[in-house]
C-alpha cells in the first residue's frame, strides 16, 4: 500500500470514528467524497490496475456488508464508510480490516457490557439465541436488537480504529 493512500484511509477514519462517537451518525458529505477520493488517488498512483483495486475493495465492502444493513445490525452510514475505505485499501486488506474490526467491535462491546454492569444478562441472552439456534426457534423480543434497551456500540469507531492500527502496524512493518 502506498503511504499517500493509507494516510488518506486514516484520515477518512478519524473524522468518520470522531462523527460516529459523538452523533452516532457518519454522514454521506463524508463517504461519499471519501470514496471518490480513495477511487481517484488509487487510480492516480497505480493507473488502471489502481482503479481496479480500488473498485474491488469498494464492491467486496458493499457485498460482504450488505446483509448485514438489511438485518438492521449495521447503520446505512457504517457500510459507506466502509465501502470508502474498501476504495483506498483493496480488497486484500480490506479483508484483513473487516476481520481487526470485529475483534476490536467485540473489545469495546465487551467492555461496554462490563461497565453497564450487564454481563450476567448478556450471557443469559447468548444462552437464549443457541437455544434457539439448536431449537430452529426464534429467540424471544428481549434479546432482539429492536429492543430499546439493548447495548450496541459505535461500529463505525471499531472501523476507524482498527484503519488506524493498521496504520501503525503498516509503519512498524507488521503488516504488507
Amino acid at each position: 500500500m502506498k503511504p499517500l493512500i493509507l494516510v488518506g484511509a486514516i484520515l477518512l477514519s478519524l473524522i468518520a470514528g470522531w462523527m460516529d462517537w459523538h452523533s452516532r451518525r457518519i454522514p454521506n458529505w463524508l463517504t461519499v467524497p471519501g470514496f471518490v477520493v480513495g477511487v481517484a488517488a488509487n487510480t492516480f498512483l497505480g493507473g488502471w490496475s489502481g482503479l481496479k483495486e480500488s473498485l474491488l475493495g469498494a464492491g467486496l465492502a458493499f457485498a460482504l456488508l450488505l446483509p448485514f444493513w438489511l438485518l438492521k445490525s449495521l447503520g446505512a452510514g457504517d457500510l459507506k464508510f466502509a465501502v470508502a475505505v474498501g476504495a483506498y485499501t483493496g480488497p486484500g486488506r480490506l479483508i484483513d480490516i473487516l476481520i481487526g474490526s470485529v475483534f476490536v467491535a467485540g473489545v469495546m462491546a465487551l467492555a461496554l457490557v462490563i461497565y453497564k454492569r450487564r454481563l450476567l444478562q448478556t450471557i443469559k441472552n447468548i444462552g437464549h439465541i443457541l437455544v434457539s439456534l439448536v431449537t430452529f426457534r426464534l429467540p424471544g423480543s428481549h434479546v432482539t436488537l429492536d429492543n430499546p434497551e439493548a447495548l450496541t456500540i459505535p461500529k463505525g469507531v471499531a472501523l476507524a480504529l482498527t484503519v488506524v492500527l493498521y496504520g501503525i502496524f503498516w509503519k512498524l512493518r507488521m503488516v504488507a
